[in-house]
Protein backbone atom coordinates (compact mmCIF):
# COMPACT_ATOMS: atom_id res chain seq x y z
CA UNK A 1 0.00 0.00 0.00
CA UNK A 2 2.81 2.44 0.90
CA UNK A 3 4.43 2.30 -2.55
CA UNK A 4 1.03 2.73 -4.20
CA UNK A 5 0.20 5.61 -1.84
CA UNK A 6 3.47 7.41 -2.60
CA UNK A 7 3.11 6.95 -6.34
CA UNK A 8 -0.51 8.10 -6.32
CA UNK A 9 0.22 11.23 -4.33
CA UNK A 10 3.26 12.11 -6.43
CA UNK A 11 1.13 11.82 -9.55
CA UNK A 12 -1.11 14.54 -8.14
CA UNK A 13 1.68 17.02 -7.43
CA UNK A 14 5.38 16.38 -8.07
CA UNK A 15 7.97 13.92 -6.75
CA UNK A 16 9.52 16.63 -4.56
CA UNK A 17 6.17 17.35 -2.94
CA UNK A 18 5.88 13.91 -1.32
CA UNK A 19 8.30 12.38 1.19
CA UNK A 20 8.21 8.66 1.95
CA UNK A 21 8.26 7.08 5.41
CA UNK A 22 12.06 6.93 5.57
CA UNK A 23 12.38 10.62 4.73
CA UNK A 24 9.66 11.53 7.22
CA UNK A 25 11.54 9.69 9.97
CA UNK A 26 14.47 12.12 9.68
CA UNK A 27 12.33 15.06 10.82
CA UNK A 28 11.91 16.26 14.41
CA UNK A 29 8.51 15.68 16.01
CA UNK A 30 8.52 19.21 17.42
CA UNK A 31 9.63 21.62 20.11
CA UNK A 32 10.76 20.16 23.45
CA UNK A 33 10.76 16.66 21.90
CA UNK A 34 13.60 14.29 21.06
CA UNK A 35 11.61 11.85 18.90
CA UNK A 36 11.08 11.91 15.13
CA UNK A 37 8.00 12.09 12.96
CA UNK A 38 6.34 8.94 11.70
CA UNK A 39 3.87 8.62 8.85
CA UNK A 40 3.35 6.71 5.63
CA UNK A 41 4.08 9.92 3.73
CA UNK A 42 4.43 13.66 4.16
CA UNK A 43 2.96 15.87 1.44
CA UNK A 44 3.98 19.47 0.78
CA UNK A 45 1.48 21.02 -1.63
CA UNK A 46 2.25 24.31 -3.31
CA UNK A 47 -1.35 25.37 -3.79
CA UNK A 48 -4.88 24.84 -2.53
CA UNK A 49 -5.71 22.96 -5.72
CA UNK A 50 -2.85 20.49 -5.18
CA UNK A 51 -3.96 19.88 -1.61
CA UNK A 52 -7.58 19.47 -2.71
CA UNK A 53 -6.58 16.77 -5.21
CA UNK A 54 -4.54 14.94 -2.56
CA UNK A 55 -7.38 15.11 -0.07
CA UNK A 56 -9.85 13.70 -2.61
CA UNK A 57 -7.52 10.73 -3.14
CA UNK A 58 -7.04 10.18 0.60
CA UNK A 59 -10.79 10.39 1.18
CA UNK A 60 -11.55 7.90 -1.59
CA UNK A 61 -8.94 5.50 -0.21
CA UNK A 62 -9.77 5.95 3.50
CA UNK A 63 -6.32 7.33 4.37
CA UNK A 64 -6.11 9.38 7.56
CA UNK A 65 -4.55 12.85 7.32
CA UNK A 66 -2.80 14.94 9.97
CA UNK A 67 -1.96 18.59 9.34
CA UNK A 68 1.17 20.12 10.85
CA UNK A 69 2.25 23.74 11.12
CA UNK A 70 5.46 24.85 12.82
CA UNK A 71 5.38 21.92 15.29
CA UNK A 72 5.47 24.29 18.25
CA UNK A 73 2.40 22.81 19.99
CA UNK A 74 2.71 21.13 23.37
CA UNK A 75 -0.28 18.74 23.44
CA UNK A 76 0.74 16.27 20.68
CA UNK A 77 -2.03 17.64 18.47
CA UNK A 78 0.04 17.06 15.33
CA UNK A 79 1.09 13.47 16.04
CA UNK A 80 0.46 11.03 13.21
CA UNK A 81 0.35 7.25 13.02
CA UNK A 82 2.53 5.14 10.75
CA UNK A 83 -0.44 4.65 8.39
CA UNK A 84 -1.29 8.36 8.10
CA UNK A 85 -0.37 11.07 5.63
CA UNK A 86 1.04 14.28 7.10
CA UNK A 87 0.17 17.55 5.36
CA UNK A 88 2.77 20.30 5.78
CA UNK A 89 2.13 23.72 4.26
CA UNK A 90 5.83 24.65 4.36
CA UNK A 91 5.77 25.39 0.63
CA UNK A 92 2.70 27.65 0.92
CA UNK A 93 4.43 30.66 2.49
CA UNK A 94 3.40 33.52 0.25
CA UNK A 95 2.18 36.82 1.65
CA UNK A 96 -0.25 37.52 -1.16
CA UNK A 97 -1.32 41.03 -0.26
CA UNK A 98 -0.91 43.71 2.39
CA UNK A 99 -3.51 46.46 2.12
CA UNK A 100 -2.49 49.47 4.25
CA UNK A 101 -5.74 51.35 3.62
CA UNK A 102 -8.05 48.47 4.56
CA UNK A 103 -5.50 47.20 7.10
CA UNK A 104 -5.70 43.59 6.00
CA UNK A 105 -3.20 40.93 4.97
CA UNK A 106 -3.98 37.96 2.74
CA UNK A 107 -1.58 35.08 3.32
CA UNK A 108 -1.05 31.40 2.67
CA UNK A 109 -1.32 29.29 5.79
CA UNK A 110 2.35 28.27 5.85
CA UNK A 111 3.57 31.84 6.42
CA UNK A 112 5.57 32.07 9.66
CA UNK A 113 4.18 34.53 12.22
CA UNK A 114 7.39 36.55 12.48
CA UNK A 115 7.60 36.91 8.70
CA UNK A 116 4.19 38.58 8.62
CA UNK A 117 4.99 40.76 11.63
CA UNK A 118 8.11 42.09 9.91
CA UNK A 119 6.40 42.55 6.54
CA UNK A 120 3.54 44.65 7.91
CA UNK A 121 5.77 46.68 10.23
CA UNK A 122 7.67 47.86 7.14
CA UNK A 123 4.37 49.43 6.01
CA UNK A 124 3.62 51.11 9.33
CA UNK A 125 1.23 48.41 10.46
CA UNK A 126 1.15 45.68 13.09
CA UNK A 127 -0.14 42.14 13.34
CA UNK A 128 -0.50 42.02 17.12
CA UNK A 129 -0.50 38.27 17.77
CA UNK A 130 2.80 37.52 19.50
CA UNK A 131 4.23 34.46 21.21
CA UNK A 132 7.60 32.97 22.03
CA UNK A 133 7.50 30.61 19.03
CA UNK A 134 7.00 33.51 16.57
CA UNK A 135 9.99 32.38 14.49
CA UNK A 136 8.55 28.90 13.84
CA UNK A 137 4.78 28.98 14.36
CA UNK A 138 2.72 29.30 11.18
CA UNK A 139 -0.37 31.44 10.72
CA UNK A 140 -2.44 28.43 9.69
CA UNK A 141 -1.37 26.66 12.86
CA UNK A 142 -2.09 29.77 14.91
CA UNK A 143 -5.64 29.79 13.54
CA UNK A 144 -6.15 26.03 13.87
CA UNK A 145 -5.25 26.23 17.56
CA UNK A 146 -6.70 29.72 18.20
CA UNK A 147 -3.34 30.92 19.52
CA UNK A 148 -3.27 33.52 22.27
CA UNK A 149 0.16 34.68 23.36
CA UNK A 150 1.37 37.81 25.06
CA UNK A 151 -1.10 40.54 24.08
CA UNK A 152 -4.52 38.92 24.42
CA UNK A 153 -5.49 41.44 27.10
CA UNK A 154 -5.58 44.17 24.43
CA UNK A 155 -6.05 42.48 21.06
CA UNK A 156 -7.75 39.17 21.82
CA UNK A 157 -6.97 35.67 20.59
CA UNK A 158 -6.19 34.66 17.00
CA UNK A 159 -9.96 34.26 16.50
CA UNK A 160 -10.31 38.03 16.86
CA UNK A 161 -7.75 38.71 14.12
CA UNK A 162 -9.11 36.45 11.37
CA UNK A 163 -11.53 38.04 8.91
CA UNK A 164 -11.68 35.22 6.37
CA UNK A 165 -10.44 31.71 5.65
CA UNK A 166 -10.01 29.23 2.84
CA UNK A 167 -10.30 25.61 3.97
CA UNK A 168 -9.95 22.23 2.29
CA UNK A 169 -12.46 19.78 3.76
CA UNK A 170 -11.92 16.08 4.35
CA UNK A 171 -13.28 15.08 0.93
CA UNK A 172 -11.23 17.69 -0.93
CA UNK A 173 -13.99 20.28 -1.20
CA UNK A 174 -12.59 23.82 -1.06
CA UNK A 175 -14.57 26.18 1.16
CA UNK A 176 -13.63 29.76 0.30
CA UNK A 177 -14.78 32.28 2.87
CA UNK A 178 -12.14 34.95 2.25
CA UNK A 179 -14.12 37.77 3.83
CA UNK A 180 -12.28 41.12 4.09
CA UNK A 181 -14.89 42.98 6.12
CA UNK A 182 -14.76 43.59 9.86
CA UNK A 183 -18.57 43.67 9.98
CA UNK A 184 -20.33 40.97 7.98
CA UNK A 185 -23.38 39.76 9.86
CA UNK A 186 -24.84 37.50 7.16
CA UNK A 187 -25.76 34.19 8.72
CA UNK A 188 -23.46 31.62 10.26
CA UNK A 189 -19.83 32.70 10.58
CA UNK A 190 -18.41 29.50 9.14
CA UNK A 191 -14.77 30.40 9.67
CA UNK A 192 -15.26 30.12 13.42
CA UNK A 193 -15.85 26.37 13.05
CA UNK A 194 -12.28 25.89 11.87
CA UNK A 195 -10.49 28.34 14.17
CA UNK A 196 -9.45 26.32 17.21
CA UNK A 197 -10.56 22.99 15.70
CA UNK A 198 -6.98 21.65 15.69
CA UNK A 199 -7.20 20.34 12.13
CA UNK A 200 -10.07 17.97 12.89
CA UNK A 201 -12.67 19.67 10.65
CA UNK A 202 -10.64 20.97 7.71
CA UNK A 203 -7.21 22.18 6.59
CA UNK A 204 -6.76 25.95 6.57
CA UNK A 205 -4.88 27.01 3.41
CA UNK A 206 -5.29 30.80 3.20
CA UNK A 207 -6.31 33.59 5.57
CA UNK A 208 -7.41 37.21 5.54
CA UNK A 209 -6.06 38.83 8.70
CA UNK A 210 -6.92 42.09 10.42
CA UNK A 211 -3.98 44.45 10.92
CA UNK A 212 -3.57 47.41 13.27
CA UNK A 213 -1.58 50.62 13.11
CA UNK A 214 1.99 50.10 14.29
CA UNK A 215 2.49 51.52 17.79
CA UNK A 216 4.88 54.47 17.96
CA UNK A 217 5.74 54.12 21.64
CA UNK A 218 6.73 51.06 23.63
CA UNK A 219 7.05 51.14 27.40
CA UNK A 220 7.91 48.13 29.54
CA UNK A 221 8.51 47.77 33.27
CA UNK A 222 9.42 44.81 35.41
CA UNK A 223 8.02 45.30 38.89
CA UNK A 224 8.09 43.39 42.16
CA UNK A 225 4.76 43.03 43.94
CA UNK A 226 4.33 42.23 47.66
CA UNK A 227 1.17 40.06 47.53
CA UNK A 228 -1.29 38.48 45.15
CA UNK A 229 -3.98 40.94 46.20
CA UNK A 230 -1.59 43.67 45.10
CA UNK A 231 -1.10 41.87 41.74
CA UNK A 232 -4.86 41.87 41.08
CA UNK A 233 -5.21 45.50 42.17
CA UNK A 234 -2.22 46.50 40.06
CA UNK A 235 -3.89 45.00 36.98
CA UNK A 236 -7.01 47.10 37.55
CA UNK A 237 -4.93 50.19 38.29
CA UNK A 238 -2.75 49.97 35.18
CA UNK A 239 -5.59 49.00 32.85
CA UNK A 240 -7.66 51.95 33.99
CA UNK A 241 -4.89 54.54 34.22
CA UNK A 242 -3.14 53.70 30.95
CA UNK A 243 -6.25 54.58 29.00
CA UNK A 244 -6.48 51.52 26.73
CA UNK A 245 -2.76 51.21 25.96
CA UNK A 246 -2.04 48.30 28.35
CA UNK A 247 -0.94 45.49 26.03
CA UNK A 248 0.58 42.89 28.35
CA UNK A 249 0.42 42.01 32.02
CA UNK A 250 2.66 39.00 32.57
CA UNK A 251 3.12 37.59 36.07
CA UNK A 252 5.96 35.42 37.32
CA UNK A 253 5.84 33.70 40.68
CA UNK A 254 9.09 34.02 42.59
CA UNK A 255 10.39 30.56 41.70
CA UNK A 256 10.16 31.16 37.96
CA UNK A 257 11.76 34.61 38.24
CA UNK A 258 14.65 33.09 40.17
CA UNK A 259 15.00 30.32 37.57
CA UNK A 260 15.37 32.73 34.62
CA UNK A 261 17.67 35.20 36.41
CA UNK A 262 20.15 32.74 37.95
CA UNK A 263 23.00 30.99 36.08
CA UNK A 264 23.01 28.97 33.91
CA UNK A 265 20.13 31.18 32.67
CA UNK A 266 21.25 33.99 30.37
CA UNK A 267 19.29 36.68 32.21
CA UNK A 268 20.28 38.61 35.31
CA UNK A 269 17.84 40.10 37.82
CA UNK A 270 16.96 43.75 37.06
CA UNK A 271 15.45 43.81 40.55
CA UNK A 272 16.16 41.58 43.54
CA UNK A 273 14.89 38.00 43.76
CA UNK A 274 13.34 38.26 47.22
CA UNK A 275 9.79 39.22 46.31
CA UNK A 276 6.85 36.78 45.95
CA UNK A 277 5.57 38.07 42.57
CA UNK A 278 6.98 39.86 39.54
CA UNK A 279 4.94 41.55 36.82
CA UNK A 280 6.02 42.56 33.34
CA UNK A 281 3.84 45.50 32.28
CA UNK A 282 3.79 46.68 28.67
CA UNK A 283 2.08 49.68 27.12
CA UNK A 284 1.89 50.38 23.38
CA UNK A 285 0.87 53.89 22.34
CA UNK A 286 1.13 56.61 19.71
CA UNK A 287 2.99 59.52 21.36
CA UNK A 288 6.38 58.66 22.81
CA UNK A 289 6.84 61.70 25.04
CA UNK A 290 3.28 61.70 26.36
CA UNK A 291 3.20 57.93 26.81
CA UNK A 292 6.54 57.93 28.66
CA UNK A 293 5.22 60.50 31.14
CA UNK A 294 1.93 58.70 31.64
CA UNK A 295 3.59 55.28 32.05
CA UNK A 296 5.98 56.61 34.70
CA UNK A 297 3.17 58.44 36.49
CA UNK A 298 1.05 55.28 36.60
CA UNK A 299 3.90 53.32 38.15
CA UNK A 300 4.67 56.07 40.66
CA UNK A 301 1.04 56.08 41.71
CA UNK A 302 1.14 52.29 42.13
CA UNK A 303 4.21 52.60 44.37
CA UNK A 304 2.44 55.21 46.50
CA UNK A 305 -0.53 52.84 46.89
CA UNK A 306 1.73 50.00 48.03
CA UNK A 307 1.07 47.90 44.93
CA UNK A 308 4.70 47.87 43.80
CA UNK A 309 7.69 47.13 46.05
CA UNK A 310 10.43 47.69 43.47
CA UNK A 311 10.64 48.42 39.76
CA UNK A 312 12.91 48.55 36.73
CA UNK A 313 11.59 50.74 33.91
CA UNK A 314 12.78 50.46 30.32
CA UNK A 315 14.92 53.32 29.04
CA UNK A 316 15.45 51.90 25.55
CA UNK A 317 14.26 49.27 23.10
CA UNK A 318 17.13 47.09 24.34
CA UNK A 319 15.69 47.25 27.85
CA UNK A 320 12.28 46.23 26.54
CA UNK A 321 13.78 43.21 24.81
CA UNK A 322 15.82 42.27 27.90
CA UNK A 323 12.77 42.33 30.17
CA UNK A 324 10.72 40.28 27.72
CA UNK A 325 13.58 37.79 27.31
CA UNK A 326 13.22 36.83 30.97
CA UNK A 327 9.55 36.00 30.57
CA UNK A 328 10.20 34.17 27.28
CA UNK A 329 13.08 32.03 28.59
CA UNK A 330 10.80 29.05 29.17
CA UNK A 331 13.51 26.67 27.92
CA UNK A 332 15.08 26.89 31.38
CA UNK A 333 12.42 24.50 32.71
CA UNK A 334 14.25 21.78 30.75
CA UNK A 335 17.45 22.29 32.75
CA UNK A 336 18.10 19.54 35.27
CA UNK A 337 14.96 17.49 34.76
CA UNK A 338 11.86 16.60 32.75
CA UNK A 339 8.99 19.15 32.74
CA UNK A 340 5.26 18.40 32.74
CA UNK A 341 3.71 21.49 31.17
CA UNK A 342 0.22 22.86 31.79
CA UNK A 343 -1.69 25.76 30.26
CA UNK A 344 -4.82 26.53 32.28
CA UNK A 345 -7.17 29.41 32.90
CA UNK A 346 -9.35 30.34 35.84
CA UNK A 347 -10.77 33.48 37.45
CA UNK A 348 -8.02 35.84 38.58
CA UNK A 349 -9.50 35.99 42.04
CA UNK A 350 -9.00 32.23 42.45
CA UNK A 351 -5.43 31.98 41.18
CA UNK A 352 -3.69 32.42 44.53
CA UNK A 353 -5.80 29.71 46.16
CA UNK A 354 -5.31 27.37 43.18
CA UNK A 355 -1.53 27.83 43.34
CA UNK A 356 -1.46 27.46 47.12
CA UNK A 357 -3.41 24.19 46.89
CA UNK A 358 -1.01 22.78 44.31
CA UNK A 359 2.05 22.77 46.53
CA UNK A 360 0.84 20.41 49.29
CA UNK A 361 -1.16 18.31 46.81
CA UNK A 362 1.93 17.71 44.65
CA UNK A 363 4.03 16.95 47.72
CA UNK A 364 1.52 14.25 48.69
CA UNK A 365 1.24 12.81 45.18
CA UNK A 366 4.85 12.61 43.99
CA UNK A 367 8.38 12.61 45.29
CA UNK A 368 11.08 15.15 44.45
CA UNK A 369 9.90 17.91 42.08
CA UNK A 370 10.05 21.61 41.30
CA UNK A 371 7.04 23.84 40.63
CA UNK A 372 7.06 26.99 38.51
CA UNK A 373 4.09 29.24 37.78
CA UNK A 374 3.89 32.18 35.39
CA UNK A 375 1.60 33.41 32.66
CA UNK A 376 -0.61 35.92 30.92
CA UNK A 377 -2.46 36.71 34.13
CA UNK A 378 -4.18 39.73 32.62
CA UNK A 379 -6.40 37.37 30.60
CA UNK A 380 -6.72 34.65 33.22
CA UNK A 381 -4.09 32.30 31.77
CA UNK A 382 -1.49 30.53 33.91
CA UNK A 383 1.32 28.24 32.83
CA UNK A 384 2.09 25.62 35.46
CA UNK A 385 5.24 23.53 35.07
CA UNK A 386 6.18 20.62 37.32
CA UNK A 387 9.69 19.30 36.82
CA UNK A 388 10.65 15.80 37.92
CA UNK A 389 13.67 13.62 37.40
CA UNK A 390 13.67 11.89 33.99
CA UNK A 391 13.48 8.42 35.51
CA UNK A 392 10.34 9.43 37.45
CA UNK A 393 8.55 11.08 34.51
CA UNK A 394 6.32 8.25 33.28
CA UNK A 395 5.18 7.27 36.76
CA UNK A 396 4.71 10.84 37.99
CA UNK A 397 2.96 12.40 35.00
CA UNK A 398 -0.56 10.93 35.53
CA UNK A 399 -0.38 11.80 39.22
CA UNK A 400 0.64 15.37 38.44
CA UNK A 401 -2.15 15.73 35.86
CA UNK A 402 -4.70 14.51 38.40
CA UNK A 403 -3.54 17.15 40.87
CA UNK A 404 -3.40 20.08 38.43
CA UNK A 405 -6.51 19.33 36.37
CA UNK A 406 -8.43 18.04 39.34
CA UNK A 407 -7.66 21.27 41.16
CA UNK A 408 -9.45 23.25 38.45
CA UNK A 409 -12.84 21.65 39.11
CA UNK A 410 -13.57 23.74 42.17
CA UNK A 411 -12.91 26.97 40.25
CA UNK A 412 -14.70 26.14 36.97
CA UNK A 413 -11.36 26.52 35.23
CA UNK A 414 -10.26 25.47 31.75
CA UNK A 415 -7.79 22.67 31.14
CA UNK A 416 -6.53 24.56 28.08
CA UNK A 417 -6.26 28.32 27.89
CA UNK A 418 -4.52 28.44 24.53
CA UNK A 419 -2.61 25.25 23.64
CA UNK A 420 -5.62 23.14 22.66
CA UNK A 421 -6.56 19.56 23.54
CA UNK A 422 -4.66 17.31 21.12
CA UNK A 423 -3.96 13.90 22.61
CA UNK A 424 -2.72 14.94 26.02
CA UNK A 425 -5.81 16.68 27.38
CA UNK A 426 -8.50 14.37 25.98
CA UNK A 427 -9.09 12.57 29.30
CA UNK A 428 -9.69 15.89 31.05
CA UNK A 429 -11.90 17.69 28.54
CA UNK A 430 -15.06 17.00 30.56
CA UNK A 431 -13.75 19.29 33.31
CA UNK A 432 -14.28 22.24 30.99
CA UNK A 433 -17.07 21.05 28.65
CA UNK A 434 -20.43 19.58 29.64
CA UNK A 435 -22.04 16.54 28.06
CA UNK A 436 -24.35 18.57 25.80
CA UNK A 437 -21.45 20.61 24.46
CA UNK A 438 -19.39 17.50 23.77
CA UNK A 439 -22.28 15.80 21.99
CA UNK A 440 -22.79 18.79 19.68
CA UNK A 441 -19.05 19.01 18.97
CA UNK A 442 -19.08 15.37 17.93
CA UNK A 443 -22.07 15.97 15.65
CA UNK A 444 -20.19 18.79 13.90
CA UNK A 445 -17.21 16.49 13.45
CA UNK A 446 -19.47 13.80 11.99
CA UNK A 447 -21.05 16.28 9.57
CA UNK A 448 -17.78 17.65 8.17
CA UNK A 449 -15.66 14.51 8.42
CA UNK A 450 -18.01 11.50 8.41
CA UNK A 451 -15.19 9.01 7.84
CA UNK A 452 -13.13 10.43 10.71
CA UNK A 453 -10.03 10.86 8.53
CA UNK A 454 -8.87 14.31 9.70
CA UNK A 455 -6.49 14.31 12.67
CA UNK A 456 -8.08 11.18 14.11
CA UNK A 457 -8.23 10.51 17.86
CA UNK A 458 -7.61 14.14 18.73
CA UNK A 459 -9.82 16.19 21.09
CA UNK A 460 -12.42 13.42 21.67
Amino acid sequence: MNASLIDSLRALASPAAVLDAAEVATRSAGVMRSDKLKAAALVRPQSTDELSAMMRWCHANDVTVVTQGGLTGLVHGGDAGAESVIVSLERMRRIEDINPRERTATVQAGVVLQALQEAVEAQGLSFPLDLGARGSATLGGNAATNAGGNRVIRYGMMRDMVLGLEVVLADGTVLSSMNRLIKNNTGYDLKQLFIGSEGTLGIITRLVLRLRERPLSHNVALVAVPSFDAVANLLKHTDRALGGTLSAFEVMWQGFYQLVTTPPARGRPPISQEHPYYVLIESLGSDRALDDRRFNAVLESAVEQGLIADAAISQSDADCRAFWSLRDNVEMVMHGGAPVVFDVSLPIGEMERFAANLRPALADAIAEHKLWIFGHLGDGNLHVIVQVQPQDYMDSRPKIEAVVYGGLRAFNGSVSAEHGIGLEKKPWLAISRNATELALMKQIKQLLDPKGLLNPRKIF
